[in-house]
């Protein structure tokens, strides 16, 4: 098979399309019709998926808004490019949308504000705090954390103003500060809650005992962590603890920085400014090993009609009933597709079969930038 002409869209066409008309009862010969279109018009919509963070009720996937801010390269996106991606994303039932202060820094959370204003009170909105952030500072990167109490109010007015929004429906802890106490922490969240300017909170990356202490002062809500078919480390103990302590669980980055979706091969070239170029799976020396991680997931399409990126999507949700992945997209047919994952059903002895095959896969290379794994797991202050 000759990878460099197997990318995403290309396997959805070539696999998908005769059985979508059969299924559909759709002729695929429309006339002045993308084929893609007509494959996904009948099947994108998750309206009528809902799934439970805690006691937040969201879409069964969401949209992750990195990639408008040029995260993979390419630039900030034009903002009626972005107004028509969320548009799209909330007619297709997707509800659940998450930023951060620190994505552009603070440029996502506007972009994200406008795109919603429309439907504002229809639909969820994730961001998060814990950082310092300097507006003229244009790089996400290498940012101090401040999770202090007093930065935590500056943070909230800050989002609240830029997602044009009177409350944000569930605020992250984007990483653990170790320097504070994480009750202090929650006691900041708790009395915000009270003044209606969030709903519910959560934690990204944070240690297993921050999680019990945390919720132990107010209820955590979500659980943010990587997790996909090649990062799965949250399951030895936080999907458990999770589950323990009735807490949602998010993933991010599900479809392995594009990896999962075939959108990066042994050929592939990043354009400038795009993260990938730093991360370590996609080397030269890791990425051919790494490919056999995906040919699976491609032969899995193969017998589900799927596109590999759906195949992943439909794999983490088939895990566990509570958790709702957040690829994100700044392109509109791979935001459909991703929807369409939905679709996608596995059962049991599927299941247990496509364990047996990941199980004989070896992944090379660390899961991400050392950088990003020293700020996951942390254990925050003890309170004195």
């Amino acid at each position: 098979m000759n990878r460099n002409h197997f990318n995403r869209r290309q396997f959805l066409m070539s696999n998908l399309v005769a059985g979508a008309a059969i299924m559909t009862g759709q002729s695929l010969t429309t006339q002045n019709q993308n084929p893609s279109e007509v494959l996904l018009s009948s099947h994108t919509s998750v309206k009528d998926n809902k799934r439970k963070l805690g006691k937040l009720e969201v879409s069964s996937q969401g949209l992750g808004g990195l990639p408008v801010v040029g995260f993979y390269g390419g630039g900030v996106r034009e903002q009626s490019h972005v107004n028509k991606l969320y548009q799209t994303a909330y007619e297709n039932g997707i509800t659940f949308f998450d930023t951060a202060e620190v994505y552009g820094p603070l440029t996502n959370e506007t972009q994200i504000g406008e795109a919603l204003a429309p439907f504002r009170k229809q639909v969820v909105i994730a961001t998060k705090f814990g950082f310092e952030v300097d507006p003229n500072h244009q790089s996400g990167r290498g940012r101090p954390l401040n999770s202090r109490p007093e930065n935590i109010r500056r943070a909230v007015e800050g989002s609240l103003k830029r997602l044009r929004t009177d409350y944000i429906d569930l605020y992250y802890q984007h990483r653990v500060d170790p320097a504070v106490p994480i009750e202090d922490v929650a006691m900041t969240i708790k009395d915000l809650v009270k003044e209606g300017k969030i709903l519910h909170w959560g934690l990204s990356e944070p240690g297993l005992n921050t999680i019990r202490r945390a919720h132990a002062v107010h209820p955590v809500t979500a659980i943010q962590n990587e997790y996909s078919l090649w990062t799965r480390d949250s399951e030895k103990a936080v999907l458990p603890l999770c589950e323990e302590l009735g807490i949602g669980f998010v993933p991010w980055c599900p479809l392995g920085y594009g990896f999962l979706a075939g959108a990066i091969n042994e050929n592939t070239r990043f354009a400038q400014g795009d993260f990938r170029t730093i991360l370590p799976r996609v080397t030269p020396e890791n990425i051919k090993p790494n490919l056999q991680l995906l040919d699976f997931v491609k032969e899995w399409g193969l017998r589900k009609r799927a596109a590999a990126a759906q195949i992943s999507l439909a794999w983490l949700q088939a895990q566990k009933p509570w958790i709702v992945p957040i690829p994100g997209t700044s392109n509109l047919v791979h935001l459909k597709e991703n929807i369409a994952a939905h679709n996608i059903k596995f059962s049991k002895e599927e299941l247990d079969e496509f364990e047996k095959g990941l199980s004989r896969i070896q992944i090379a290379g660390p899961k991400n930038t050392q950088a990003i794994i020293d700020a996951m797991g942390v254990e925050a202050a003890a309170k004195k």
